[in-house]
């Protein structure tokens, strides 16, 4: 289904982004998995699909960091040639009500979960337009549809 493509899946190894980086694996992709700590668990997670024949780049990066976008995208580039899909997964939550919740949590939270999207887009965008294809696919948690505001 995907033979020849490549997709970038930021929070690529755990979770939810690991079930995307396999079930991509699984399709043909070739599938570079973004990271930001625990590089152990993310170097056991590519074992994991080593031993089952498939195989997987990582690449360690902070989507809240302009920086670590760019190098990172370029990365993938340097070692696929393309990114055909980007699947911006990262996130974070902070598992507080408003009234515990301080104002650095808040601006975590934000500068993870829309502000890493919005960077990560910028850094291969102009690549996708180059090459007139590409598909961006932004994943939210079902904690933005109901809210966390308690006591």
């Amino acid at each position: 289904m995907f033979e020849g493509r490549v997709a970038l899946v930021t929070g690529g190894t755990r979770g939810i982004g690991a079930a995307i980086t396999e079930a991509l694996l699984e399709n043909g992709a070739s599938v570079a998995a973004g990271y930001s700590r625990g590089k152990e668990s993310a170097e056991n997670f590519v074992s994991r699909i080593s031993e089952k024949g498939g195989k997987v780049s990582i690449h360690q990066g902070r989507v809240d960091e302009v920086d670590d976008c760019n190098r990172v995208v370029n990365e993938v580039l340097d070692r696929f040639g393309r990114i055909d899909f980007l699947i911006n997964n990262a996130g974070i939550t902070v598992d507080k009500t408003v009234r515990k919740m301080t104002v650095d949590d808040w601006r975590q939270v934000l500068d993870v979960n829309l502000s890493g999207a919005f960077q990560m887009t910028k850094a291969v965008l102009e690549h996708m337009i180059e090459r007139g294809s590409g598909r961006i696919v932004n994943i939210s948690s079902v904690i933005g549809e109901t809210g966390n505001i308690g006591q």
